[in-house]
């Protein structure tokens, strides 16, 4: 962390030193890029923060584990109350629809 730290004061501190050049003369093109590559290098510096404001982020989150579901047969029947998924249905009062056999010939007429 130390490296970034330092990377982040000297980025900085050049980023100033080049915005001050650029205020006194903003028509000179060497000043203004000369602060486009310290403001660029000024980014590169808060993108590596991120990415390790992020890494530790996950590394919390790690040591925090991720509570296991009950296995299904532990949970509550069907026929009782309760929030389980297979109790999103039982309040349905139609019934299931049922399957039709094959149909049947009609008689032929004059037989």
């Amino acid at each position: 962390m130390s490296e970034i730290k330092k990377r982040l004061q000297e980025s900085g501190e050049n980023c100033f030193k080049c915005y001050d050049a650029w205020t006194k003369d903003p028509k000179d093109q060497a000043a203004r890029e000369a602060l486009q590559d310290a403001v660029h290098e000024l980014r590169k510096v808060a993108s590596r923060l991120e990415i390790e404001i992020a890494v530790s982020e996950r590394d919390e989150m790690a040591s925090k584990p991720i509570p296991i579901p009950p296995h299904r047969a532990s949970r509550k029947k069907s026929g009782e109350k309760g929030n389980d998924q297979s109790d999103a249905h039982a309040g349905n009062d139609h019934k299931p629809a049922q399957r039709r056999g094959p149909r049947k010939k009609s008689a032929i007429a004059g037989e």
